[in-house]
């Protein structure tokens, strides 16, 4: 069950999001711009959030997680930032190559994905650099 915390959530916010494009299809009110919620606030406005800006919100909460993540020192670190890695990928050649992921949600979920890696390995050799005792002069 260990293997399973390795799995960035970049991964699954992937998938959710190739499910909602995809299955317009079957569903045809399943769309980026569904409306998901409204609030009605004190100043008389209507705060409403869409499935993208949903999608949005928590990949924002993944990517504070998965940075959280990359401060762990172990062995499974390694495997963690390889599957960020390919995350990373998948997003990059499905954006490069599939219509339905050419739209802003997706680009700033690839960027998340994006930062995601850098800041996973900028952690780590910042902390290995601590470990060994490296020192800039």
């Amino acid at each position: 069950m260990r293997w399973v915390q390795t799995i960035p959530l970049f991964a699954y916010l992937l998938l959710v999001y190739n499910l909602v494009v995809f299955a317009v299809k079957l569903v045809p009110e399943l769309t980026l711009n569904m409306e998901l919620w409204s609030l009605a606030m004190m100043s008389g406005a209507v705060f409403s959030v869409k499935m993208g800006e949903a999608l949005l919100m928590i990949g924002v909460i993944a990517l504070y997680v998965e940075i959280f993540k990359a401060t762990r020192g172990s062995t499974v670190s390694i495997f963690d930032h390889l599957f960020s890695m390919l995350t990373f990928v998948g997003f990059l050649v499905e954006y490069l190559l599939v219509a339905e992921a050419a739209t802003a949600v997706f680009f700033t979920l690839m960027l998340m994905a994006l930062l995601d890696v850098v800041a996973g390995f900028t952690v780590t050799i910042a902390s290995a650099r601590r470990d060994i005792g490296v020192h800039a002069e």
